[in-house]
């Protein structure tokens, strides 16, 4: 019998909730940050959604929110025409880099000394983070604003996407190395270094490229509009959610659908695996980020799956398990709400 999908919702933003990402697995896990449309970025822990501090300090949406690969900095790009950089530890604002339009995307280099944005004044910056005195370097050849700017090949070149059009840049010389045009918006761009596949969303079509060469791998319909999709660690699956509510789940090497489902109460804007692909999380229209297992039934973070006694014939069936909380407390959990929900996130610094 298939065991039912039970998502972790994880609540506090009052806003649509439009970015999202995973830093790398450090020694104390992995974490999430979330970006959205009331201007307070949140930090999670990556497993469990569980909120640990919000960034205070922009004063307008929250378009785009990264962290770097040990989980120290957060970046953010925002409709107050500012990126700020952040200590991810204590929630210190660090840096605050002024722009002439809103600020849609940021993106690290892998050792974090340099910061990539990109907005609506079709310009890409590169901004040394231990010079802040220095002027960042600009990149201009966009012809509409940008909304996704990604390093790519160890820092060497870079992905970023405008209305229907993706580029890719020579970091060294500044120049475009080649460029990708569609006959509809995109909306939503993955990088995977192992591999080097670029993810690409526009319309109902889910497109795989060669990040090098820009070349095409692969594409697949979905049976509505996608607005953001993410591929596996191990390039084994894809998740793609967007307008029609729904999480769609395919096998990368043959395109069949394996699992569809409803969770959220408002179009998905952001999907991404977890670092070690045990799960991935969602962010909606509705205000919330929801946490989904990879394999439905295994014992991992908040899910703990509870075998029946071998004699007495009951079939297997996923729990939400809580440290130290008893049976009885996680059968009245579960029959009050089937889903876990975290209570709202107060307004603090983390």
């Amino acid at each position: 019998m298939a065991m039912r999908q039970t998502p972790l919702t994880c609540s506090g933003h009052t806003r649509p909730v439009v970015d999202l990402a995973f830093s790398g697995i450090t020694p104390y896990g992995y974490f999430l940050i979330s970006a959205c449309k009331d201007g307070k970025p949140m930090l999670r822990q990556g497993d469990t959604g569980d909120w640990i501090g919000t960034f205070l300090g922009h004063k307008g949406a929250v378009w785009g929110a990264t962290l770097n690969k040990d989980a120290t900095k957060a970046a953010t790009a925002a409709a107050d025409f500012t990126a700020k950089v952040w200590d991810a530890v204590s929630g210190d604002e660090l840096r605050t880099l002024a722009h002439k339009h809103i600020v849609k995307t940021v993106d690290f280099t892998q050792d974090s000394n340099y910061l990539l944005t990109g907005g609506q004044d079709k310009l890409l910056r590169i901004y040394d983070l231990n010079k802040p005195e220095a002027e960042p370097k600009e990149i201009s050849g966009h012809t509409s604003g940008i909304k996704k700017a990604l390093w790519c090949s160890e820092d060497k070149q870079i992905l970023s996407a405008d209305d229907k059009t993706v580029r890719l840049w020579d970091h060294a010389t500044m120049t475009e190395v080649k460029s990708l045009n569609f006959n509809m918006s995109v909306s939503s761009m993955e990088y995977i270094p192992e591999g080097e596949i670029l993810v690409i969303t526009y319309g109902r079509s889910i497109a795989f490229h060669s990040a090098v060469s820009l070349d095409p791998i692969k594409s697949f319909e979905a049976p509505a509009t996608i607005n953001s999709a993410s591929l596996h660690p191990e390039k084994e699956f894809l998740v793609a959610g967007g307008e029609d509510f729904k999480l769609y789940k395919y096998d990368y090497n043959s395109g069949e659908e394996l699992e569809s489902y409803k969770g959220h109460f408002g179009p998905i804007h952001c999907v991404r695996f977890s670092p070690d692909g045990e799960l991935y999380a969602s962010g909606s229209e509705d205000g919330t980020l929801r946490l989904w297992q990879t394999v439905v039934g295994k014992t991992y973070g908040l899910w703990k799956c509870v075998l029946p006694e071998e004699d007495s014939g009951e079939l297997a069936k996923p729990k939400i398990g809580f440290p130290e909380t008893t049976e009885e407390e996680i059968e009245e959990i579960a029959s009050e709400n089937s889903d876990c929900i975290y209570p709202s996130a107060p307004d603090v610094k983390a």
